[in-house]
């Protein structure tokens, strides 16, 4: 009994160190070998749902504003229009 609590004590920290670490790891490596923050050019700018499986979600590419349906079969394009400036402050 004495074994499995000191294997215990030793190995579920170990593990859990080992998880961190990969995270850690994992999101440093994110920024080399994906894009910038600020090169991305599709950005969401809104969602909404709708129901449990269905959500609208407005887009911006390329200085259009694109209202998409989202669901489980795929997306579907509903409108689309200029994109309006945007404000960093928060609107209240």
């Amino acid at each position: 009994m004495l074994w499995y609590i000191l294997k215990l004590v030793i190995l579920l920290p170990l593990i859990g160190g080992l998880a961190w670490a990969s995270l850690k790891f994992a999101k440093r490596m994110e920024g080399r070998f994906g894009t910038a923050p600020g090169a991305r050019a599709v950005k969401i700018v809104e969602t909404q749902m709708l129901s449990p499986t269905l959500r609208l979600a407005v887009l911006e590419f390329h200085g259009r504003e694109i209202l998409v349906s989202v669901s489980k079969t795929g997306l579907v394009r509903l409108a689309e229009a200029p994109a309006r400036p945007r404000t960093d402050a928060a609107e209240d």
